[in-house]
C-alpha cells in the first residue's frame, strides 16, 4: 500500500511526532497536582460546546485532559452522517457519544468503567437523548457480539501499564491497541470507518502499528497542537470493510 498526502503510511516520522517525553508527562502531573485535583475529587459540571456535562468522581474529566472536549468539538455532520449507526468506545462521561447523538440515527456508547457507564447515563438523560443513545459496560467489543457499526470512535488510554483501577483504564492499558485493531473489522459495516484520537503524550506508535500490521488505510482527519502535546484524530479504513481479519 504507498502512502499518499495526508496519510500516515510512512512510519518514519511516527518517533518524533507521536513518541511521549518524559518532559511532556511531567508537566501533566505537576499541573495535575497543582491545579486540577480538586476537580477530579468530587462531582463537577464542566460545559463543551454549549452543554452541561456532569464529571463524576473516578471518571476522566474531558475538559481538564482536553482530548475529550477536543474530539467532541470535531463531531459535526460532515464527520457523522444522519443514518449512521455509531459505537463510542471507551465513552467516559459520554461527551462523543452525546455529540454523535445529535447527528447520527444511533450510538451506542461502552465503557469498562461502572462510574462512567453511570455517569454517561445521566449525562444523554441530561442531554434528552436517552431515545438515541445506548450505554453498556464491558471491556471493548465483548458486549456487542455480532454488532456492526458504521462509524466507530476511540479515545484510547494513551500509556502503557496496568492500570491500578478502573478509573486508571482510561489512561494506562497492556494490550487495548493489538486487541482493538484486531478486533474492528469485524465490527464495521462495508463502508465503514474509526475515528481514533492519539496524542504524542503515549504510544500512539503502537496503535498505528497495530493498524498498518492489518492493512488499514490511515489518513488525519484533524489536528491541534497545544503547549505540551499534539492531538490527532486518525480515520482508520480497512481495504475490505466487509470482511473478517
Amino acid at each position: 500500500m504507498s502512502a499518499r498526502p495526508g496519510s500516515w503510511q510512512d512510519t518514519s516520522t511516527l518517533p518524533r511526532r507521536h513518541r511521549g517525553t518524559s518532559a511532556i508527562g511531567k508537566a501533566l502531573q505537576w499541573r495535575y497536582r497543582l491545579f486540577q485535583r480538586k476537580r477530579h475529587a468530587g462531582f463537577v459540571l464542566e460545559h463543551v460546546g454549549g452543554r452541561p456535562l456532569l464529571v463524576s468522581p473516578g471518571v476522566l474529566n474531558p475538559v481538564l485532559m482536553r482530548t475529550g472536549a477536543f474530539f467532541a468539538s470535531q463531531l459535526r455532520a460532515a464527520l457523522v452522517p444522519r443514518e449512521a449507526e455509531v459505537l463510542d468506545m471507551g465513552t467516559g462521561t459520554g461527551v462523543c457519544a452525546i455529540c454523535a447523538g445529535e447527528h447520527a440515527r444511533r450510538v451506542v456508547a461502552v465503557d469498562i468503567n461502572p462510574l462512567a457507564v453511570r455517569c454517561a447515563r445521566v449525562n444523554v438523560l441530561m442531554s434528552g437523548l436517552e431515545h438515541r443513545v445506548e450505554v453498556l459496560q464491558g471491556d471493548l467489543f465483548t458486549p456487542l457480539a455480532g454488532r456492526r457499526f458504521d462509524l466507530v470512535l476511540f479515545n484510547p488510554p494513551f500509556l502503557q501499564g496496568v492500570p491500578r483501577d478502573d478509573a486508571d483504564r482510561a489512561w494506562r492499558a497492556t494490550d487495548v491497541a493489538e486487541r482493538f485493531a484486531a478486533d474492528l473489522r469485524r465490527h464495521l459495516q462495508p463502508g465503514g470507518s474509526a475515528l481514533v484520537l492519539l496524542s504524542t503524550f503515549g504510544g500512539a506508535d503502537a496503535f498505528i502499528g497495530q493498524f498498518r500490521r492489518r492493512g488499514f488505510d490511515l489518513s488525519v482527519v484533524s489536528e491541534r497542537r497545544l503547549l505540551t502535546e499534539t492531538l490527532a484524530i486518525l480515520r482508520v479504513t480497512p481495504p475490505d470493510p466487509a470482511g473478517d481479519p
